[in-house]
């Protein structure tokens, strides 16, 4: 598989031809998958489109091993997990895949690294191994080659200045932070700020009351003076990342793509404008599973882009005997 192939899509056909040679490289070589798509009926003679192609419920990152590749990992990214659930594991054979992922990605949405002074507040990502959040953002903080781009865990007043300062200095600045921690910066260190791009990517499960998105970006947008909050939306079982720059509308590198699914019939899908639950492909999971289930509910916009509503509780998904083999 070539792979600039993936990242050199131009267009809806490239798209679409490039995702039907990956599902039938991961059908060859990805056990896993393959017993899932044969499963549902549905093997490389019968698909022709990538609407045709099975979507892996995401659940199987924790429950098997998904590998589309006889290389040895190289690393293996996961998720928090719960008490009461497994984490999920990516198996990552070809770091340099998920380096030119993101670094092609986050170019295409914000420009040259160099560009800014990167600060990250992720104190609950930290704070565990693993974390494919942290791998980007510290390879983004390295990219930017600023002085003061960093880490913040948990000494807001310190952060605060230091905003405060690059503010003053006209630096283009970026604070990618988790939900929880925005939130208690934004409550404690209001301020005004004319050259910063605050970036949230979730995280308020379990460490504050949970709001809604429109309220978590007026509260923080409010604190700092900014008329609109970006977001990153990627999870462990991903390669890619989308990025809203306001009002909660994602979108896409040319290599990934969002469906939206029939919450009553999971192999089937709706139109833009719907809720159901979000599908994705994401080209540059060319050695795990491209071809996504996730348990968020989203609806894409018929201009483009997608939106992200929330999450399907356990006892709302439909389809339940898809998700075991």
């Amino acid at each position: 598989m070539d792979l600039n192939r993936i990242f050199t899509i131009k267009n809806k056909q490239e798209f679409d031809a490039t995702a039907i040679s990956v599902f039938q490289y991961q059908y060859l070589n990805n056990p896993v998958y393959r017993e899932f798509c044969q499963h549902v009926g549905k093997d490389p003679e019968v698909v022709t489109t990538p609407s045709d192609i099975p979507f892996l419920p995401i659940e199987f990152f924790r429950k098997k091993q998904l590998i589309s590749s006889s290389a040895e990992p190289e690393i293996v990214f996961t998720s928090s997990g719960t008490t009461s659930s497994l984490p999920s594991r990516h198996l990552i054979t070809d770091l340099n895949l998920y380096k030119q992922s993101f670094r092609q990605g986050f170019e295409l949405f914000y420009g040259n690294p160099e560009d800014y002074c990167i600060l990250a507040l992720l104190p609950s990502y930290l704070e565990r191994s693993g974390s494919s959040l942290v791998y980007m953002v510290q390879d983004l903080i390295k990219q930017s080659r600023h002085p003061r781009s960093g880490f913040y865990l948990k000494n807001l007043p310190s952060l605060a200045n230091l905003l405060r300062k690059l503010d003053d200095e006209n630096t283009k600045t970026l604070l990618i932070g988790v939900s929880f921690a925005l939130m208690d910066l934004a409550e404690q260190h209001p301020m005004e700020l004319r050259n910063t791009i605050i970036m949230e990517t979730g995280g308020m499960k379990g460490q504050r009351k949970e709001l809604i998105r429109e309220e978590l970006h007026r509260h923080i947008g409010q604190a700092f003076g900014l008329k609109s909050v970006h977001s990153e939306y990627g999870m462990t079982e991903l390669l890619s990342q989308a990025y809203s720059k306001g009002e909660g509308v994602f979108y896409s590198p040319p290599w990934m793509e969002v469906f939206i699914r029939d919450t009553e019939d999971p192999l089937s899908f709706i139109e833009p404008g719907r809720t159901g639950g979000v599908n994705i492909i994401d080209l540059a999971n060319l050695y795990s599973c491209s071809f996504i289930a996730t348990q968020d509910l989203g609806r894409l916009y018929p201009e483009g882009g997608f939106e992200i509503l929330g999450r399907f509780d356990n006892a709302d998904i439909r389809g339940c005997n898809l998700m075991v083999l």
